[in-house]
């Protein structure tokens, strides 16, 4: 199949592909996404949502640990992620003045932020062609046969050189939310999807 086809498939099933972390600062989807590490979005959102009303930047940087701890347990690692969160608060407030860099460099020396939370942050907040690589964007991406490795730094080399870079950020938001809502690790929702591909049988 090429590329073109599979981009016309996902606009079928994924028209809007958005972000489902909600952020309303460069700093918010910074931490959101590094609190989404083995965690849903749906949960980080609601542990945000109480997070960025009692903090900003500047407070997050002084703020204790355990209080940190105690608004964003519901994640998982909890105690790891309250420490990198104030560490990346600290080091944002020092180094640029509360504001996340476009420097890949930078960010990617920050704890928590490997390869994929910086290609969420800077396709998202700085428009960088970008594919990010979890879970979802790895399943479908070897059920569709747009890979064969299992190194997630494989699979994202293998569909930046299937997808053109202009579409790269669009379509990871498609590739997530296609393999999140309906080509699902169990029971996927094969009956709605446009690809009919040989593991349509799959869990069922």
């Amino acid at each position: 199949m090429k590329s073109n086809e599979v981009l016309k498939r996902l606009d079928e099933i994924v028209p809007n592909p958005v972000c489902e972390l909600i952020y309303n600062k460069d700093y918010e989807l910074l931490i959101a996404t590094v609190l989404a590490a083995q965690s849903t979005d749906k949960r980080v959102n609601e542990v945000t949502k109480v997070l960025f009303s009692k903090y900003d930047i500047f407070s997050l940087a002084k703020e204790n640990v355990k209080k940190i701890e105690s608004i964003i347990y519901p994640v998982g690692t909890y105690k790891r992620k309250a420490e990198y969160i104030t560490i990346i608060a600290k080091r944002l407030v020092n180094d640029y003045d509360g504001k996340v860099p476009n420097d890949r460099k930078y960010l990617e020396s920050l704890p928590g932020v490997g390869r994929k939370t910086c290609n969420v942050v800077l396709s998202n907040i700085y428009n960088v062609p970008a594919i990010a690589v979890d879970t979802h964007v790895s399943r479908v991406s070897k059920r569709l046969e747009l890979t064969k490795s299992d190194n997630v730094l494989e699979i994202e080399k293998d569909l930046m050189k299937f997808f053109p870079e202009n579409k790269w950020s669009r379509v990871h938001h498609q590739l997530v939310l296609f393999g999140r809502y309906t080509c699902k690790s169990i029971k996927p929702d094969c009956y709605k999807c446009p690809f009919q591909c040989k593991f349509s049988n799959v869990k069922k």
